[in-house]
């Protein structure tokens, strides 16, 4: 007959406490061995030692309840592996994004701030292959990716070039409610087939303040607050979507080589 140990010991083994090891309980991660049927007080086997083991570190990984299910279910190592590697990759970005706050942090507090060059342009209307979607500002980044992605590559299947950088709308709700239907589009001249997400639109022409922001997305709410700002001092800001043009395309995995124009609509300036 198995030792069985009660909640209060195995917590000690486990380094999890009590009130997490009745948590993973309710939600079926790790049931015990035995329950009392008077007491209901939980006991369990030592052998499950491992598991909880396994189950503590996940979790101080940050790794969803659902995914730490699908690791300790799956059906053989590969499986296992795979859920375990995506959880890598996910973390890995979410350090990057930390380490690039930090950085941006930083510079705000010791560069002064420099008040950007300002164009005022009229941007004419463009034929481009286009993706819409409903997009959250934590969803963007990942979003754009995969769609840029396969924006260039039905256009490269096309036999075509771009022509001209890619871009995004972003209306206003985007901003105020944190989520929008954004527009991401891609310039082009000749015909594209129809397939996927992508399809081939008008991006309708505006009159714009524009200028430029290097380098890394995460800062672009400080030259977002420099261009509004003038547009504010000259009273010319006027509804409708900003824009962003990606000199460098949006896939591009360096973000410190990325150059993008933002465009913000403002009264005929000529």
């Amino acid at each position: 007959m198995s030792v069985l140990v009660p909640i209060g010991d195995f917590s000690r083994m486990t380094h999890l406490s009590v009130k997490a090891l009745r948590f993973y309980h309710d939600q079926g991660l790790l049931e015990p061995a035995r329950i009392d049927p008077s007491s209901g007080y939980r006991f369990y086997d030592p052998g499950q030692v491992p598991i909880a083991q396994v189950i503590r570190r996940f979790r101080d990984l940050d790794m969803p309840l659902d995914q730490v299910r699908a690791v300790l279910t799956a059906p053989d190592v590969e499986t296992r592996t795979k859920e375990i590697i995506a959880h890598l990759n996910a973390m890995e970005s979410k350090l990057a994004e930390l380490q690039m706050s930090v950085s941006s942090l930083r510079a705000l507090l010791e560069a002064p701030a420099v008040r950007p060059e300002v164009e005022f342009r009229s941007i004419p209307a463009t034929r481009a292959l286009a993706v819409r979607g409903m997009v959250t500002v934590q969803q963007a980044w990942a979003w754009g990716t995969d769609v840029f992605g396969e924006i260039y590559g039905r256009i490269e299947q096309a036999g075509l070039t771009p022509a001209g950088p890619g871009g995004a709308l972003f209306p206003a709700g985007y901003f105020e409610l944190q989520e929008a239907e954004l527009t991401a589009f891609v310039p082009v001249d000749g015909p594209v087939a129809d397939g996927g997400r992508a399809t081939v639109t008008t991006i309708p022409g505006v009159e714009a303040a524009v200028t430029l922001h290097c380098g890394s997305p995460t800062d672009s709410d400080q030259t977002y607050g420099a261009l509004g700002t003038i547009v504010a001092e000259r009273a010319i800001g006027i509804e409708g979507p900003i824009r962003e043009y990606f000199l460098v395309p949006f896939t591009e995995p360096d973000l410190s080589r990325h150059r993008t124009e933002i465009c913000w609509p403002v009264f005929q300036t000529a």
